[in-house]
């Protein structure tokens, strides 16, 4: 196909757009009010999957080591955890540092208290251990496994209840924004399939006339889906558009909102719209696209039957 082919079924396209203007006009907005739908989907699944993902990087797996390891035997324990899998990070907790951390979480301690704890630090009885980060808490279970079997290591302490409520809100948020966008997709397909077949039946009489006078169905058929092509085209932009707007508009809204701890949280943990902006781009356009092209080659093919 030419160039001057495809400037004809683009001039076309955007002139039947034009010449039907108020069902075009329907069904854009159809189209753009689902692909807001989906995407607002899309934006939450990505940013529940940062909030979990950051309240997993929180929770650490603590390998406290065997009483009076020399500093060779630390080292060779340090190695081995550096080279197990699922391990993202990992520090060197020292006993000293241990009794710190546990007499600064004790409530009501004062300087007059502090005198209290002098014997535990005569006698620390606290052993040196390594903080140590989990990438994929799913797989909490063998990791703890692989760091007991380490040579130096004498007992490890999980957070497995936390693991295993974070894997399940994980799945579910995973599972159930997939379901939701698919059930929207399916939503919009059939709400812009009536609508183009609405237009198609508005402009039956134009198609019968093209082909009585001897039009071959592809040369009918062509205009048709260069049009539907523009609408998905004319729609997803509009939709990432006003997801963009809205998406900034939030963030915006969240900067400016004071003396709530709980949202600088989600401040914090709001994925950039500049990492979603791809997929949800993608995404819109093979929406659009395929819905207009698909839905009116079907409809259009009822009215090449005279």
């Amino acid at each position: 196909m030419g160039g001057s082919s495809i400037g004809y079924l683009l001039k076309e396209g955007g002139r039947n757009i034009y010449a039907n203007k108020q069902m075009s006009i329907a069904a854009i907005g159809v189209l753009v009010a689902c692909m807001l739908l989906i995407g607002m989907s899309i934006l939450f699944s990505f940013n529940a999957n940062s909030f979990v993902g950051y309240v997993e990087a929180q929770n650490e797996v603590v390998a406290f080591l065997d009483d009076g390891l020399s500093d060779s035997g630390i080292a060779a324990v340090e190695k081995q955890i550096a080279a197990t899998d699922n391990v993202s990070s990992y520090h060197f907790i020292s006993k000293e540092e241990g009794l710190d951390s546990w007499v600064a979480s004790m409530s009501g301690v004062t300087e007059d208290s502090e005198a209290l704890f002098e014997p535990l630090y005569e006698d620390n009885v606290i052993p040196d251990s390594y903080s140590v980060t989990i990438r994929d808490l799913s797989q909490l279970e063998p990791t703890v496994a692989r760091l007991e079997s380490i040579s130096g290591v004498n007992y490890v302490r999980a957070p497995e209840q936390v693991a295993k409520t974070i894997t399940i809100v994980k799945q579910v948020v995973n599972m159930g924004g997939a379901a939701i966008v698919l059930l929207l997709i399916g939503v919009a397909s059939m709400i812009i399939a009536n609508t183009i077949k609405i237009t198609v039946f508005n402009r039956r009489k134009e198609i019968q006339i093209m082909k009585f006078v001897g039009a071959t169905n592809m040369f009918i058929r062509l205009p048709f889906i260069v049009e539907g092509l523009l609408l998905g085209l004319i729609s997803a932009t509009l939709a990432f558009l006003l997801v963009w707007g809205l998406y900034s508009g939030l963030i915006f809204w969240l900067n400016g909102s004071e003396g709530v701890a709980w949202f600088s949280f989600i401040i914090e943990n709001l994925v950039p719209f500049q990492e979603m902006a791809a997929q949800l781009a993608g995404c819109f356009v093979l929406v659009g696209v395929t819905i207009g092209t698909v839905g009116s080659i079907i409809f259009v093919r009822k009215y090449l039957k005279v």
